[in-house]
């Protein structure tokens, strides 16, 4: 049943906490016309605001998956320009919504693009959102959506931390994955089986993983304080990948775009890029890919 906010209800503080939530429920029983219903309803008693934006960027993301472009990308772009509004001369990520907000309106209006067979207009704008972004948390997302269109097929970034010369001729899975991470332990066991099957015929397998700032409950951390907390994990809830090596930079994830985890990142013999899947991925998709990677 669709929940309503009631008036009494629009003026309170937990009703701007629930906003995003409540549209989010909506747009999953594509119920979009109410979602939006009930942004607006926020947004004319409130005035714009970072939650409205955030809303916004979740009605553009709803609106694009039931393939509405053109509504899909309306709401990207009132998203993105409301937020940038707000923004003013703050930095993005000291605000809880406003990332969230750009990030989305971005990857909306790219995916709009290459939907309509503009693919590179869509990469060109990616890469100019990208440098404007520089230096703050959307920069692994916008990275991510810019892979996602066209860097399978293409030679794999560096990568910090590990000796490149060693890994000549092999195929490479790399796993990346974050301490906070469910799906990330979740994906362990398909991890550790493509390790045990395909390691005799040449496949290494790396988990690249970086710093956030905080350990478990979301405690502010410093780097030395979380690098024993991600030593702990691991030998937690990673024991059927133990030895595989972890290197920890931060600028892996934004070079990989790895700003979904886990993201896997299949190279072939040639450091080849072959698959790139943000998000977790079952054996069967696996597993195929990466024999069709040994048969070459």
């Amino acid at each position: 049943m669709r929940r309503i906010i009631a008036a009494a209800v629009l003026s309170s503080p937990v009703a701007w906490a629930a906003l995003t939530t409540d549209v989010r429920a909506l747009i999953a029983q594509h119920q979009l016309a109410a979602a939006a219903n009930e942004v607006r309803a926020i947004q004319s008693r409130r005035g714009p605001s970072g939650e409205v934006a955030e809303a916004l960027s979740w009605l553009a993301r709803g609106s694009l998956a039931e393939r509405r472009l053109s509504e899909a990308d309306a709401y990207a772009n009132e998203a993105r320009s409301m937020a940038v509004r707000i923004l003013g001369m703050r930095r993005i990520d000291s605000d809880p919504f406003l990332p969230t907000a750009v990030g989305a309106s971005i990857e909306v209006h790219a995916s709009v693009l290459a939907a309509h067979g503009a693919r590179t207009e869509a990469v060109a704008f990616l890469e100019q959102q990208r440098n404007t972004w520089k230096g703050t948390s959307l920069a692994e997302r916008i990275q991510k959506n810019i892979n996602l269109l066209g860097l399978e097929g293409k030679p794999a970034p560096a990568l910090e931390g590990v000796d490149r010369a060693s890994l000549k001729g092999h195929p490479v899975l790399l796993f990346f994955w974050a301490h906070w991470c469910p799906d990330c332990k979740a994906d362990v066991p398909v991890i550790a089986e493509a390790r045990k099957r395909f390691a005799p015929q040449g496949l290494v397998v790396i988990g690249p993983t970086r710093l956030y700032g905080y350990v478990a409950g979301g405690d502010p951390a410093p780097a030395a304080v979380e690098t024993k907390y991600i030593e702990q994990v691991r030998r937690q809830y990673y024991v059927p990948l133990q030895g595989m090596p972890a290197p920890l930079s931060a600028a892996n994830f934004e070079s990989y775009g790895a700003s979904t985890t886990p993201t896997i990142v299949l190279l072939d013999r040639a450091g080849v890029v072959r698959f790139y899947h943000p998000g977790a991925v079952a054996w069967p998709e696996l597993s195929a890919k990466i024999e069709q990677v040994l048969r070459k």
